[in-house]
């Protein structure tokens, strides 16, 4: 059933023209993520789909009900920003809409809400339209994904991933086409000159014969008609060259080789260490006494629900807190959403340059990695869009005389172009990193080091995300069958007893045990 229809639809931010879009059309049960960079457009059409928003042009016929959970949201000094967004995302469950619209519904959410919010939406009867940077979340519920770029609006079938792919294709299709269409322009500028040659001598009288000789053989006229026939070609293959489709050239990702400072004094060695580290909030308990290493080049993700004490852990780091002891060879860069470490009223590439030993072409290199190119640099920060301003100072700390990364949740605010090209420079980071972030497939790919908190307590597992989900899933299987025997034993016991002296007291107990083993089973 056809829930939504738009035709013609065109969008200006003053001068600019943000959405030119001929159709677009959403059905019963559909599942779309809406991915762009930012500013593409994503949220407005959003808003405009859910008639919050008129376009400049064109007509959006709606056919069944909405809601829509903004990426911004209002403030409640007594809730956390994960409680204030799931609020938002139940009320708009409740209304039970034939189209819900989510605009960065997983930003504040910790893992176990994510797990939540995705059951719902699995659930949910109508169809869903997504803007989402959280890649595994849009893997996970999404059958097609709308690409907004240059305006235009291109549907791909399938996940996230499933569209990566395909883009990736494109941009291989794109390369072999201007390799094509260079290596033809070459062919036919090479051919045009080799006539143009050939045209030049048929002007002059063979070196071989006399000019009675040339006359008696009328070499004039011959050499002058051979001349034309030469020109007229040239004319053809210069026709051909003007009428041949330009394509451009993609852009290139140059190789980035950076050195840190003291690489070769802290290589493969520990480079911290935390023996018996408490955690504590005046006299709230965040998690018990664990002890732990970094050794140099490891990435770690430190992972676990909001509240149990991630970033009060990288902050005891920082400030080297009792019981933690950090090499002197050690240099910390620390990123926070606070992004303080930036001067407004400088440029983008004086801001780094006022940390950085690197020359122009590195900064200039690193900054193209993050979509910041040739005169971008030059923009002062203070007229950057809040992603924008991540960044940038990303880029800073990648760039300045340190060799310990730490990031508090550097992945909100970045659009997913941004979050594939922070991965491959921190991948390629010669320094260490220790991380916070709840974008699980950030975790995947990035980390080297898992350090998880939960219930109060901290495990430290020196492997992959893969690995570590692996050996808990593992780990509460067991504890599952575990669970399971001692519940079957249970309800053996009962139905002995309400067999000699049936009670209501006993009976209850049997419901209960056995809506216990089928939570356990399913």
């Amino acid at each position: 059933m056809l829930l939504l229809e738009g035709t013609a639809i065109k969008h200006y931010v003053q001068e600019r023209l943000l959405l030119d879009i001929e159709s677009l059309q959403i059905y019963d049960r559909q599942r779309i993520g809406l991915v762009g960079r930012n500013g593409s457009g994503k949220t407005t059409l959003l808003k405009i789909i859910a008639k919050e928003m008129s376009p400049d042009e064109g007509n959006v016929r709606l056919l069944a009900s909405t809601e829509m959970v903004p990426q911004f949201k209002y403030v409640d000094t007594h809730k956390s920003g994960g409680e204030i967004t799931q609020s938002y995302l139940q009320n708009a469950f409740n209304e039970s809409p034939g189209l819900l619209l989510l605009d960065e519904p997983t930003t504040h959410l910790d893992y176990e809400r994510i797990v939540w919010l995705e059951h719902h939406v699995q659930d949910f009867l109508g169809a869903v339209l997504i803007v989402s940077h959280d890649r595994t979340f849009l893997d996970q519920l999404c059958t097609e994904i709308w690409e907004v770029e240059d305006a235009k609006v291109t549907v791909y079938k399938g996940n996230y991933s499933e569209y990566a792919a395909q883009k990736a294709l494109e941009r291989r299709k794109h390369q072999e086409a201007f390799e094509t269409y260079e290596k033809e322009k070459k062919q036919i500028v090479k051919a045009i000159q080799e006539k143009e040659e050939k045209a030049q001598r048929a002007t002059k009288k063979p070196k071989n014969i006399s000019a009675t000789d040339a006359r008696q053989k009328g070499a004039k006229p011959y050499y002058a008609n051979k001349q034309k026939k030469l020109r007229k070609t040239v004319s053809a293959f210069e026709t051909k060259l003007a009428q041949q489709k330009e394509v451009t050239k993609p852009r290139e990702l140059p190789p980035i080789k950076m050195n840190v400072i003291n690489e070769g004094v802290i290589n493969n060695k520990i480079i911290i260490r935390g023996e018996e580290i408490v955690g504590k909030i005046s006299n709230h308990l965040l998690w018990k006494p664990f002890h732990f290493y970094v050794r140099s080049g490891e990435k770690i993700a430190v992972i676990g629900a909001n509240g149990t004490g991630k970033t009060t852990l990288l902050k005891e780091i920082i400030e080297g807190k009792q019981g933690i002891t950090i090499s002197p060879a050690i240099k910390i860069g620390y990123f926070s959403q606070h992004i303080t470490i930036l001067n407004p009223n400088k440029t983008i590439l004086e801001n780094i340059q006022l940390s950085s030993k690197q020359n122009e072409t590195m900064i200039r290199t690193v900054l193209s990695r993050m979509h910041f190119w040739d005169d971008d640099v030059y923009k002062k920060v203070a007229l950057l869009s809040g992603g924008e301003k991540v960044k940038v100072a990303l880029a800073k700390l990648l760039l300045s005389e340190v060799n310990l990364l730490i990031l508090d949740e550097p992945t909100n605010f970045l659009d997913i172009e941004s979050l594939e090209a922070l991965e491959e420079l921190l991948k390629g980071y010669n320094g260490t990193i220790i991380f916070v972030t709840h974008d699980r497939m950030f975790i995947k790919n990035v980390a080297t080091k898992i350090v998880e908190i939960e219930n109060k307590e901290v495990t430290v597992f020196d492997g992959s995300y893969e690995a570590y989900k692996s050996r808990v899933k593992h780990s509460q299987k067991d504890e599952n069958e575990d669970k399971l025997l001692l519940i079957e034993t249970k309800i053996s016991d009962v139905l002995a007893r309400l067999s000699i002296e049936p009670s209501e007291e006993l009976d209850v107990e049997f419901q209960r045990l056995l809506n216990e083993k089928k939570k356990l089973i399913d």
